[in-house]
C-alpha cells in the first residue's frame, strides 16, 4: 500500500456481538466479552498499520434502551477493561481520549476514563478515541449549546461550519477517512454524523468478535484503491 494514501483516521462501528453469541447458543454478555478481546487486537493492528487515529463506537446514547441487566454489564465491562488494559496502552504508547456525553455515565466508569486519559496524554503513536455514551446528533447539539454559552455567540460572530467544528468533542482529531462497520448492517447508526460527510464507508459481513487484523488490512487495501473526490467532478 502507498503510505501517502493510507487513512489517517479510521473509525469502527463494532457491531454483532450479540448475534455472534446467539449463533453459538451463548448469552449476549459472552459476545461483549469476546468483542473487547477483538478491540484490543484491532488497536494493536492499527498501530502496526501506522494509523494515527482510531475511533471505536463502544456505547451509544441509544444503547441505554437495552435491558438494565445488559447495560449494567456493559458499564462494568468497560470500566474493568480500561483499568486492566492501562499498562497495555502505556507499553504501546497509545493515547486515550473520550467522545460522548459525560452526564449519565457511572462515576466509577468516568473515573477510569479520566485516569486513562491523564496517564496516556503524552503518547503519540496512536490516538484511540473511545466513543462512550456517544451519539452523532447529541454531539452536534452539545456543540451548539457550547457556542450559545460562549462569548462567540453574538451578531459579529455568526455560526458557521468552522465554528461548529471547534466546539465538537475533539476538534483536534481529523474527520475519519474510513468508517468500518461489522455485522452485516449497512448504516451509520448515529456515529460521527458531522465528521463523516466525506468518509469512505466499508461494510463487513463478519460479526465484530470474528473481525481480525487481516480483515482490517483488507479494508485498508480497499480504501487505498478508492478515488476520493470530496464533491469534485473529476
Amino acid at each position: 500500500m502507498k503510505e501517502n494514501r493510507m487513512p489517517s483516521h479510521v473509525a469502527i462501528i463494532m457491531d454483532g456481538n450479540g448475534r455472534w453469541a446467539r449463533q453459538r447458543g451463548l448469552a449476549r454478555t459472552e459476545g461483549h466479552k469476546e468483542g473487547l478481546k477483538t478491540a484490543k487486537r484491532i488497536v494493536l493492528a492499527s498501530r502496526k498499520e501506522k494509523i494515527e487515529f482510531l475511533s471505536l463506537f463502544v456505547f451509544s446514547t441509544e444503547n441505554w434502551k437495552r435491558t438494565e441487566q445488559e447495560v449494567g454489564f456493559l458499564m462494568s465491562l468497560i470500566r474493568a477493561h480500561i483499568t486492566k488494559e492501562l499498562n497495555f496502552y502505556r507499553k504501546n504508547e497509545i493515547r486515550i481520549v473520550h467522545s460522548g456525553e459525560r452526564n449519565g455515565l457511572p462515576h466509577d466508569v468516568l473515573s477510569e476514563i479520566d485516569k486513562a486519559i491523564e496517564n496516556t496524554s503524552q503518547y503519540s503513536s496512536l490516538t484511540v478515541n473511545l466513543a462512550i455514551n456517544y451519539g452523532g446528533r447529541d454531539e452536534i447539539v452539545r456543540a451548539m449549546q457550547r457556542i450559545l454559552a460562549s462569548q462567540e455567540n453574538d451578531d459579529e460572530n455568526p455560526i458557521d461550519e468552522l465554528k461548529i467544528m471547534r466546539y465538537l468533542d475533539h476538534p483536534e482529531i481529523p474527520d475519519p477517512d474510513l468508517i468500518i462497520r461489522t455485522g452485516g448492517e449497512i448504516r451509520l447508526s448515529n456515529f460521527l454524523l458531522w465528521q463523516s460527510a466525506y468518509s469512505e464507508l466499508y461494510f463487513s459481513p463478519k460479526y465484530w468478535p470474528d473481525f481480525t487484523p487481516e480483515d482490517l488490512h483488507a479494508a485498508l487495501i480497499d480504501y487505498v484503491h478508492r478515488e476520493r473526490r470530496f464533491g469534485d467532478a473529476r
